[in-house]
């Protein structure tokens, strides 16, 4: 069981990069004005996130304190840093 709601958009301190973790286990990444450059299935193990792009590349990353680490990047869940969802 996971202990961090993964669902929602979570974006890098700078909005360049935004992962959209939808409810039905799947993702789209944006990058800059490229909506959708990523697309895939992701699953939780743990607070450990999983992705699977469907060009067959994977990835992964780790919620810590309500933070998405993800491949170096720090992200955030759009709407925390307002103190709202």
């Amino acid at each position: 069981m996971h202990t961090t709601d993964p669902v929602g958009t979570w974006v890098t301190q700078d909005r360049h990069i935004r992962h959209e973790l939808l409810p039905d286990g799947r993702y789209v990444e944006a990058r800059g004005r490229r909506e959708a450059a990523y697309t895939g299935r992701y699953w939780m193990e743990g607070n450990h996130v999983e992705y699977l792009d469907d060009t067959g590349f994977t990835a992964d990353g780790d919620f810590v304190d309500g933070v998405l680490h993800h491949a170096g990047m720090v992200m955030h869940r759009v709407g925390a840093e307002e103190g709202a969802g």
